[in-house]
């Protein structure tokens, strides 16, 4: 199924120059001579590469057939991840960098999205929010102001900002997206 370019929305995958890429963000500018364009941000599945790229709007792309399979997460070993397929218990690997920023989302026994293009396993997909234990912080100041935040660490190693209630041990909901703080679980 063909998709132009002005059709384009986040989350959307194409196949670009022959490897499936995903949308991240656009932008329609349309400069004062010429034909509209689209300034986009891109990710390339396959090798996990980030790229801005500028299409013109009538631009046509074929869209990328994506097939996921859930999985759960089993173990990580060196740079290796490890997933396991609930259904016929295939075990599947990914690298670091396939899995990217999603490491910090993914905690052993849970639930994802395993991505495949054409056979090929690209990368994991987790849920928009997570939920994740706080392994350390600092103690709350005496007095602040209840919208005051302060830095935390998560289980998985994710920093991020957390209201000043939040103590080490409690379970906070988090947004996989941008890895920001979303509310108490």
């Amino acid at each position: 199924m063909a998709i132009s370019a002005g059709d384009f929305r986040t989350g959307l995958t194409l196949i670009v120059d022959g490897d499936p890429w995903q949308v991240l963000d656009f932008q329609h500018v349309k400069p004062g001579k010429g034909a509209a364009i689209l300034k986009t941000k891109m990710k390339n599945l396959k090798t996990g590469n980030t790229q801005e790229r500028n299409f013109n709007a009538s631009t046509k792309f074929e869209q990328a057939q994506i097939s996921k399979k859930t999985a759960q997460y089993s173990y990580q070993a060196d740079n290796t991840y490890y997933f396991m397929d609930m259904e016929t218990y295939d075990t599947y690997e990914l690298s670091e960098d396939q899995v990217g920023f999603n490491k910090y989302f993914i905690v052993e026994g849970a639930e994802v999205s395993l991505m495949f293009f054409e056979g090929d396993l690209l990368s994991v997909s987790v849920p928009e929010k997570v939920e994740l234990t706080v392994a350390e912080t600092d103690a709350a100041i005496k007095g602040a102001p209840s919208n005051q935040t302060k830095d935390a660490v998560t289980d998985t190693g994710l920093s991020l900002r957390v209201p000043q209630f939040i103590e080490p041990g409690e379970k906070i909901i988090v947004f996989s997206t941008d890895g920001k703080y979303a509310g108490r679980a």
